[in-house]
């Protein structure tokens, strides 16, 4: 499979740079950040990449996870729908996981994944337990499913790792809806993943960002809905912690709508 990848992602960036038409190491050298873009168009099964190798490296999801959380948490019935209401338990230390006032508080699961409020989901997961993941993330097909650090929040510290790849075949079992869950959850979820709708695309994603092993990993990934067609996209960006760059959040976005931009996307 992995071999059949690599052909797929090397045939279409040949025919691309052949073709004078893009140049996806452009926007990130733009932000002066590390990383890659990886995208899948499914109409025609073919994938692009802007760095093979990276698209195959795994790292911690971050709060990509909330999409897989969502429908684990739906599943395994802790929560019941996205309008139910997680209780903030009241934490001192909120250092850890970044001080932003405006998200503690008592928050309903679709606020929660829309602000990336991580309290809540790390409440859900010690309710869900590593065993129920173990069991649903083998399952999908997800990840490393390394949880093996002596934290709920095993997607933001510790081991646990997925790659770009893997991140957009999992997507596509969100969008074919064939993944083990309940077609409910799946609605829930997809409702919930809206970022953009007009009357040209519907686009769908989450974004991530964590802290640890002295990096800083960022995320964004999803898919578009154009048309007959759909395309799935997982964006990372690494740098070292100790190296500032304040446009490292918004270069996410703004590198991967510059890709959609050249590729005739959006």
């Amino acid at each position: 499979m992995i071999k059949q990848l690599v052909f797929l992602i090397l045939f279409s960036m040949a025919a691309i740079r052949s073709a004078g038409q893009i140049n996806l190491a452009q926007p990130f050298e733009d932000c002066k950040i590390k990383g890659s873009i990886t995208l899948f168009d499914y109409k025609e099964k073919k994938w692009i990449s802007s760095d093979i190798n990276d698209s195959h490296m795994p790292t911690l999801p971050a709060s990509t996870f909330k999409i897989i959380n969502t429908l684990i948490a739906l599943e395994s019935g802790v929560i019941t729908n996205e309008d139910q209401i997680i209780q903030w338990p009241g934490w001192t230390d909120t250092v850890k996981y970044g001080y932003r006032p405006d998200i503690y508080h008592d928050i309903s699961m679709k606020e929660a994944f829309k602000t990336s409020a991580g309290w809540a989901y790390v409440e859900l997961a010690k309710k869900i337990g590593k065993p129920k993941y173990k069991d649903y993330l083998t399952a999908s097909k997800y990840g490393n499913v390394d949880l093996s650090v002596n934290d709920a929040d095993f997607w933001n510290f510790g081991n646990f790792a997925i790659s770009p790849v893997n991140q957009i075949e999992v997507l596509i079992g969100v969008y074919e809806e064939s993944l083990p869950f309940r077609k409910e959850s799946f609605k829930i979820l997809k409702n919930m993943m809206i970022e953009q709708k007009t009357s040209d695309y519907t686009l769908r994603a989450k974004t991530g960002w964590t802290r640890d092993h002295g990096k800083d990993t960022g995320w964004w990934v999803g898919y578009v809905e154009r048309g007959e067609n759909v395309y799935f996209f997982a964006t990372r960006l690494i740098k070292d912690r100790s190296v500032p760059n304040p446009d490292f959040g918004k270069c996410r976005k703004e590198i991967t709508m510059e890709v959609f931009r050249q590729l005739g996307i959006m």
